[in-house]
């Protein structure tokens, strides 16, 4: 069966473009006789707000469209995330990326071989991430395509899975 997704994060009011692009999926659904499911992704607890979540449903509800209940919400499935994410890096398939993304997008001028290549930079080297990891800073795992794909399988992006922020001190 043929499945959209609108997931909004409920930082804020939905905007025309929120509204085109649940429009947009919801009529692909509905074409096929397909689900339309609303995610909400509330996992970052500093900027979403219940209210906004209601206001995204009241918002989609005055469209006229409907929805898959319950609600998905990304923070419900957290344990799910964590439990793939050891999985892969069991696995040898993940790396700790500490650059930030305006680092890497800094980056992207000075790649002597292109864009890609700064905007894919792969991982620390060991006494980097010891550093880095000493200094606690934050970081994303990222999925290494290269590992995944296996040896003579040529390079690939690396896309990032998950980020890990530290521990505010108390």
């Amino acid at each position: 069966m043929f499945a959209t997704r609108f997931a909004p994060s409920p930082t804020g009011r939905l905007h025309k473009g929120h509204a085109f692009s649940a429009l947009t999926t919801w009529t692909a659904a509905k074409a096929t006789g397909g689900r339309f499911i609303l995610r909400i992704e509330d996992i970052d607890p500093t900027r979403c707000k219940s209210e906004f979540e209601t206001a995204i449903s009241e918002d989609l509800a005055w469209l006229g469209l409907d929805w898959e209940m319950p609600v998905r919400r990304q923070s419900d499935h957290l344990a799910d995330y964590a439990a793939v994410i050891e999985d892969l890096n069991q696995r040898g398939l993940l790396y700790r990326c500490f650059r930030t993304r305006k680092e890497i997008l800094d980056a992207i001028g000075d790649a002597p071989h292109g864009a890609m290549e700064a905007a894919r930079p792969g991982p620390h080297s060991p006494q980097e991430e010891a550093r880095l990891l000493d200094q606690g800073r934050a970081f994303a795992w990222r999925l290494s395509l290269d590992r995944a794909r296996g040896p003579g399988r040529g390079s690939v992006e690396q896309p990032q899975l998950h980020r890990r922020r530290p521990r505010p001190e108390r």
